[in-house]
């Protein structure tokens, strides 16, 4: 096997709905404000006393199930996320015992919004490297736990989620390679941070750095997954906010993608963001099986990291 490629997606999100409107007697905003400047409409909060481990279980049951494999046929579990509270054991370690994962190698991976596509990226090259043969790799995040719900320029971008995917061996590359990378000078721009932990942002500082630096990083993507930009099916860039995904896709130049909207309906879901748009684009069979997809996180640290996979 000199390769690895998707085999099944999942994903998961809190049954309660935050509107905008709700949102508006909470804090000085409103339903216009908000989908004027950051394009999202609602977004799921978890329940009182659901974790990041419950959101990453439920989103890495179902990826599994579509596979089709027993869970002892997971011999790598990776679980993207920036929210968890627990230290030891960690949240792959907590996934793994409520499925019935029983010997695999177990890491969470910190690195905030752009985690999915980092563990994504780390799986392959693991299996590509005869350390594993099938991966489960999760992002969960539970960002309104996070959040400081008096400052309305951070709070009506944030939600609760999870996605998952299965990886394993295969004959030919079917995912990446990866183009990652940082601006570390920059890092501070987006903090989750203090105590009571909170998130804040420098919002310009991000929306300058992703939307003039971030293109022609998509496009080396492209070119190591040996795919055109217009020949790309679909585009998944971490769902940040409509203000960001727009300029991206556009100056990409993937004029014949679909361009994964979900921070719409779902808001900002930092490491969730990628693979939750990923299987609901799949759950609703708008790409095909094989169809060239950019998958493309960015965000804190400032950190970003990208690869053309095929669609399982």
């Amino acid at each position: 096997m000199s390769g690895s490629r998707l085999v099944a997606t999942g994903h998961y999100q809190p049954a309660r709905v935050l509107t905008n409107e709700e949102l508006a007697t909470m804090v000085d905003t409103s339903d216009e404000w908000i989908g004027k400047r950051v394009g999202i409409r609602e977004r799921r909060v978890a329940a009182p006393g659901e974790t990041v481990t419950d959101l990453a279980a439920q989103a890495a049951a179902k990826a599994l199930a579509a596979s089709g494999l027993d869970p002892s046929a997971i011999d790598l579990l990776l679980v993207a996320t920036c929210t968890q509270t627990e230290r030891a054991p960690n949240v792959a370690s907590r996934v793994a015992a409520r499925l019935g994962v029983p010997a695999a190698a177990l890491m969470d991976v910190g690195v905030s919004c752009s985690g999915f596509t980092h563990a994504l990226a780390l799986a392959d090259h693991t299996i590509r490297a005869g350390a594993a043969t099938r991966a489960l790799v999760v992002g969960a995040d539970m960002m309104t736990a996070v959040t400081d719900w008096t400052d309305r320029t951070t709070c009506v971008l944030t939600g609760d989620g999870a996605g998952a995917a299965v990886v394993a061996a295969a004959p030919e590359p079917e995912i990446g390679p990866v183009v990652w990378g940082s601006a570390p000078e920059l890092g501070t721009a987006v903090r989750i941070e203090g105590t009571p932990t909170r998130f804040a942002q420098d919002g310009q500082t991000v929306y300058r750095w992703a939307t003039t630096r971030l293109p022609e990083i998509a496009r080396l993507a492209c070119e190591r997954g040996g795919v055109a930009p217009e020949d790309l099916a679909a585009v998944v860039l971490h769902q940040a906010n409509l203000r960001i995904i727009e300029p991206i896709a556009q100056k990409l130049g993937a004029v014949n993608a679909i361009v994964a909207r979900d921070v719409v309906e779902s808001g900002n879901t930092s490491a969730a963001s990628v693979p939750l748009a990923l299987s609901k684009l799949l759950e609703r069979g708008e790409v095909e099986r094989g169809a060239p997809v950019l998958l493309f996180g960015f965000g804190g640290n400032l950190s970003y990291a990208g690869m053309v996979v095929r669609c399982p």
